[in-house]
């Protein structure tokens, strides 16, 4: 890579991408090019940063490089962590939080078998949200996780206990049952 605002640019993203500090060798190894001129180019990259009005900076760690946030917008990021994020249940988190709310504690891999996909990304999800936890090992081989409700749940949903959550009537069960076994057979049958 010769072009000098092209190497800045990949650098850029790399530094963005790691989101630590990257050995310089690293880089010029990623860009096909001498080491000596990655020191050049990211010492001018960080030059350029520290007179525009960025908000991001480049430090130097020994060898290594990390893009970070300038001192002076620390207070401004702490103002912005503080307020609270929208949550957002798309039918998927929806469905497996209802699996992991009615089956708890229940494996990654029985909802995968009720729902008839992967889960592991709406699971991740509801962790991060902290609608669901880790709540033990299942005592079988592997040892896999086992997922349960929080207590953020219960105040999102406005229930003292899972024990409140509504029952589902016998008929309108065996009616589910019924769709799903349909909707499986289709399935197959594709």
């Amino acid at each position: 890579m010769t072009d000098e605002k092209e190497m800045q640019a990949a650098i850029e993203a790399i530094l963005f991408t790691m989101g630590e500090s990257v050995e310089a060798a690293r880089i010029a190894q990623a860009l096909e090019c001498p080491e000596k001129k990655i020191h050049e180019v990211i010492g001018r990259m960080a030059e350029s940063y520290e007179q525009e009005m960025r908000g991001i900076r480049i430090i130097r760690l020994e060898n290594s490089y990390q893009l970070c946030t300038k001192k002076e917008y620390y207070e401004t990021l702490i103002r912005i962590a503080r307020i609270p994020r929208k949550v957002v249940l798309t039918d998927v988190l929806l469905e497996t939080l209802a699996i992991i709310a009615y089956k708890q504690p229940v494996t990654k891999l029985e909802i995968e078998k009720i729902r008839g996909v992967k889960s592991d990304h709406a699971v991740n999800k509801l962790v991060e949200y902290e609608l669901v936890a880790e709540v033990g090992r299942k005592d079988a081989p592997g040892r896999p996780i086992l997922f349960g409700t929080t207590e953020n749940f219960l105040r999102h949903f406005g229930v003292d206990s899972v024990d409140d959550l509504p029952v589902i009537d016998p008929l309108r069960k065996e009616d589910f049952k019924l769709e799903a076994e349909k909707e499986v057979e289709t399935r197959l049958k594709v």
